[in-house]
């Protein structure tokens, strides 16, 4: 709590700091962009933005938290924690990037996979009215509308200890409320950019989720030894490696995953990749499934969150199977 009480002490009113000459002219700027943001959220996404991001806080820091990600380094079975509010997770949070390494490490001396990552916004769930952060302010306008969409989103609906579920369907809220957002602002072309960046996403996480498969294949096979499996383990993800500089020829410069790859891959980084995206097609096919009415999809998603996990995960797919299948 210490660290939520200094993100939360030192809001100041975004209304102030407009009327207040000596907040710079780009704050302000993107100040009222947010303000339009929300409007789109609250009218349009249907999501309960509120007083959310009404606030500003300056951290003078880079990120908000740093989240540890660990799991075995034959297995990617996620190391998981229980929290209070949000219930299980596959992921632990310091709003200190030392508290986090330090955490880290004797994980990495039992030869576990670490990935501990900086993390620009998060949602307290409606405990708190949450603030906009220099984490983030200055993000591109697809990109903090993305952002304010995928938090308010949390805030619409969030499911206790499945952070899965809740992540995916946070991911694809947003994703339908920046195209929603750029084909109002009557931009084709930031929103066929959008749409272009969206492809590049799509190939990255087949990429990933690919590899993934074939690492489960190999750590579920009794017949290797650990040295086998750990070779293996070494082979495939320098195949990636090549298969993602292969795809990246095609993109015309693009290197917004450079820096992802640029270090150590493991089974703690690849399952940060299926914890947003793993599930989210399911969802855009059950927004599909409702012609693209918000409200009808967070009532669907609701029925969903009913279930027990296992049945949710598996009714959830099935909506995904039975698109596919329509489609043919």
């Amino acid at each position: 709590m210490v660290g939520e009480y200094g993100v939360l002490a030192h809001r100041q009113p975004i209304e102030k700091l407009m009327a207040d000459p000596k907040t710079p002219p780009r704050l302000k700027a993107k100040f009222e962009q947010v303000m339009k943001i929300r409007k789109f959220a609250n009218d349009v996404m249907k999501e309960p933005a509120d007083d959310e991001y009404a606030t500003y806080t300056d951290l003078h820091r880079q990120y908000v938290v740093w989240n540890v990600n660990i799991a075995p380094a034959l297995s990617l079975q996620p190391k998981t924690w229980w929290f209070p509010v949000i219930g299980r997770a596959s992921y632990r949070g310091y709003f200190n990037e030392e508290d986090a390494q330090h955490y880290a490490e004797p994980w990495r001396k039992k030869g576990c996979d670490v990935y501990v990552v900086g993390i620009e916004a998060y949602s307290t769930l409606g405990w708190f009215h949450d603030p906009l952060l220099n984490t983030f302010i200055y993000e591109p306008e697809a990109d903090l509308a993305d952002l304010i969409f995928h938090e308010l989103g949390h805030r619409r609906f969030f499911i206790e200890g499945d952070t899965e579920f809740n992540e995916a369907f946070a991911m694809e809220v947003a994703a339908e409320g920046v195209k929603r957002w750029l084909a109002a602002a009557n931009d084709p072309k930031s929103y066929n950019a959008y749409l272009e960046a969206e492809d590049r996403e799509k190939t990255f996480i087949t990429l990933v989720m690919g590899t993934r498969s074939e690492l489960e294949a190999v750590y579920g096979n009794a017949r290797l030894t650990d040295p086998e499996k750990q070779g293996r383990k070494d082979e495939i993800i320098a195949s990636l490696r090549a298969r993602y500089a292969a795809v990246k020829m095609s993109w015309g410069g693009e290197t917004g995953y450079d820096e992802w790859f640029a270090n150590s891959l493991n089974n703690a980084k690849l399952n940060t990749v299926a914890t947003y995206y793993e599930l989210r097609p399911a969802f855009r096919a059950l927004l599909e499934a409702q012609n693209g009415d918000m409200e009808k999809f967070y009532k669907a998603v609701e029925a969903l969150g009913k279930l027990p996990f296992d049945r949710r995960h598996a009714a959830l797919k099935a909506n995904l199977k039975f698109a596919a299948s329509a489609q043919k």
